[in-house]
């Protein structure tokens, strides 16, 4: 579980990575929004559209401050792993007091059930995923695991070694921490929708690696969706639920005691 834990930890660095600015030189730099000779129809056209007056990096700040501010969210994304040659798929709602629910998953390798509530984890594992991970075991072992755990709740203490990676990653201000940092160059774009949500598009580059991000323009200025076409960290997330509960209860039904069985 600990490699899958850590692969989901890079999804969300890419998204910090754009969200925290990739110094984009002169591609990344906003025009002048007008000039003294500006007709007045232009000016009154601009005052309709969204964040009007604000550069790309001023609305990615107030972005960022919406996003790391809420409560609690839910996202979804898929990323490729280099480990395993496959995608990793991942969707997960988490909140500020580290409280999660949601699922991991990796294309053929398996799907895993994820509740953290309190200083609990509870995991459920398909079949695919518990003999992924048991590559190697001899056969008997392999299928005696399944036999025992297989579609079926666990848990252990979210303090202890074995949970201490997923555990963090539960925690919202750990995961979105280091987009609060730095600054941005982000250039603005079109108006568009994401699932339904008016939202504007904004664009980064470094180097050769192109970042597009997707800003709520009703309510709040939520991030509601990245996609990164990096080259070492391509993937995509979008970002809903802010402010909602997050379902992070006991299961219902036989748990099996990890810790207990050590």
């Amino acid at each position: 579980m600990r490699r899958t834990a850590l692969a989901t930890l890079c999804l969300v660095a890419v998204a910090g990575t754009a969200l925290t600015g990739c110094q984009s030189g002169e591609d990344g730099k906003d025009k002048a929004s007008g000039s003294p000779r500006q007709s007045e129809e232009a000016r009154k056209t601009e005052a309709n559209e969204p964040f009007a007056g604000l550069t790309g990096g001023e609305i990615t700040e107030r972005a960022v401050a919406a996003t790391t501010g809420a409560s609690s969210l839910r996202f979804k994304g898929e990323i490729p792993d280099e480990e395993s040659g496959g995608t990793l798929r991942i969707d997960l709602a988490l909140d500020k007091k580290g409280d999660c629910a949601g699922t991991l998953g990796m294309g053929d390798r398996g799907r895993t059930e994820l509740i953290k509530a309190g200083d609990t984890l509870y995991l459920k594992y398909d079949e695919a995923f518990l003999r992924a991970q048991s590559e190697g075991e001899p056969q008997a072992d392999v299928d005696a695991v399944v036999e025992m755990m297989a579609g079926k709740w666990t848990k252990m203490s979210a303090t202890g070694a074995d949970a201490e990676d997923i555990a963090a990653f539960c925690d919202l201000d750990e995961v979105l921490g280091e987009a609060r940092d730095g600054s941005s160059d982000a250039t603005r774009g079109k108006a568009t929708t994401v699932d339904g949500t008016p939202a504007l598009t904004l664009t980064e580059k470094d180097g050769k690696d192109r970042y597009t991000f997707y800003v709520a323009t009703d309510g709040e200025p939520y991030l509601l969706k990245l996609v990164s076409t990096s080259a070492t960290d391509p993937g995509s997330v979008t970002f809903t639920g802010f402010g909602k509960p997050v379902p992070a209860r006991k299961p219902a039904g036989e748990i099996i005691d990890l810790d207990a069985l050590g």
